[in-house]
């Protein structure tokens, strides 16, 4: 006897994906952009995962960059004003990231201010 129950047992689990879930998990840091890109990305490739982890990619590496050459700043002349300034640039990195996480959440392809445009320039392929 066969019914057609709401509650089967033996269906797989399968939610509709936009790209939503890579997007917004791709601004935890470079690990969760890894986790996002190797993932969850590769088998759903969409429009707003695409868009968001260029912003994404551009901006953790630009903060690996930057962060390089305040700590050779700070080595060359340390004085506590470049120390200060280490802060603002993770308080600001930290503000990017909670930009682009609302944003790729809400499902809008909004660039992140000084480097979102630029990012979909430099990572076309992805």
């Amino acid at each position: 006897m066969e019914t057609n129950s709401p509650f089967e047992t033996n269906s797989s689990f399968k939610a509709p994906d936009s790209g939503k879930s890579a997007a917004v998990v791709s601004y935890i840091f470079l690990i969760g952009w890894l986790i996002s890109y190797f993932a969850m990305y590769k088998e759903n490739k969409t429009a707003l995962s695409s868009y968001h982890l260029r912003q994404s990619l551009l901006l953790h590496l630009g903060i690996i960059v930057l962060n390089i050459a305040v700590t050779i700043l700070i080595m060359i002349v340390p004085t506590a004003l470049f120390g200060y300034l280490s802060y603002v640039v993770y308080i600001a990195y930290i503000i990017l990231i909670i930009l682009g996480a609302v944003s790729a959440n809400n499902g809008e392809q909004k660039p992140l201010p000084l480097l979102g445009n630029k990012a979909q320039t430099i990572f076309p392929s992805i």
